[in-house]
């Protein structure tokens, strides 16, 4: 007569399957945790940007007023731009902010410009 432990054996239903299933989820959650990891450091030192508004003031510098939130005690660099009504390049500046204790701060600034411009806008912002 044949046993349960016999046919087990035979029909390879031995306890040595699992093996590959736990380090495969071993492996999953090792994954999911480092991705978790990678994204909450990421955001930690993420700098964002967003317009409030804008002034053309004449047809050489148009004032820009712009939100950004970066890390408390980080300089931030922003890259702020003039446009004319093709969406063209007509000025930009480069903005080196000291660190700050405020989490989100408001900057008013003015954009050189050579050719009469429509709009003011930040480009991108990085902690410096």
């Amino acid at each position: 007569m044949t046993t349960a432990r016999e046919l087990d054996e035979r029909y390879g239903r031995t306890g040595r399957r699992r093996l590959p299933w736990i380090v495969a989820g071993a492996l999953a959650v090792l994954a999911v945790g480092a991705f978790g990891w990678m994204t909450v450091t990421s955001q930690l030192s993420a700098v964002s940007a967003d317009d409030v508004g804008f002034t053309l003031t004449d047809e050489h510098s148009v004032d820009l007023r712009f939100q950004y939130t970066a890390p408390r005690g980080s300089g931030v660099v922003c890259v702020v731009q003039a446009l004319d009504k093709e969406f063209g390049v007509v000025g930009w500046k480069v903005l080196e902010i000291p660190a700050s204790q405020d989490h989100t701060s408001v900057m008013d600034v003015r954009i050189p410009t050579v050719a009469a411009a429509t709009t003011g806008l930040v480009k991108s912002c990085w902690v410096a």
